[in-house]
């Protein structure tokens, strides 16, 4: 038997919020040479145990959705910020995806099951 603590899921959504926007940091240094590829393949490598963690806990397809939503709306952000500009349809698309990652983590029952 194992005494290992179960991870609670308000620390399981933590964990996917943590690995999102370490997603933005390793997708970003793909492009951009200003992130050292040490913090690229330190955030990838972080990133991803933070989401295999939080699926033990809560339902893998919502963690997903949420994690690739979190890295999708911040490398945009990422890529606005460098090109100084986005167009008002981006700014929609973006705010419809948020809408759509919030409406996944309220509607979850926070279980495997």
């Amino acid at each position: 038997m194992s005494n290992k603590k179960r991870l609670s899921a308000n620390h399981a959504w933590l964990y996917v919020l943590i690995g999102g926007a370490l997603e933005i940091v390793w997708a970003s240094g793909f492009k951009y040479e200003a992130v050292p590829m040490f913090a690229v393949i330190i955030s990838l490598i972080i990133s991803f145990d933070l989401i295999i963690k939080a699926t033990s806990v809560l339902p893998v397809g919502t963690v997903y959705a949420v994690f690739a939503g979190i890295g999708t709306v911040g490398t945009v952000v990422v890529e606005a910020v460098a090109s100084n500009g986005i167009s008002l349809a981006r700014v929609g698309i973006i705010l419809f995806l948020l809408l759509c990652i919030i409406g996944l983590k309220v509607t979850s029952k926070g279980s495997a099951a």
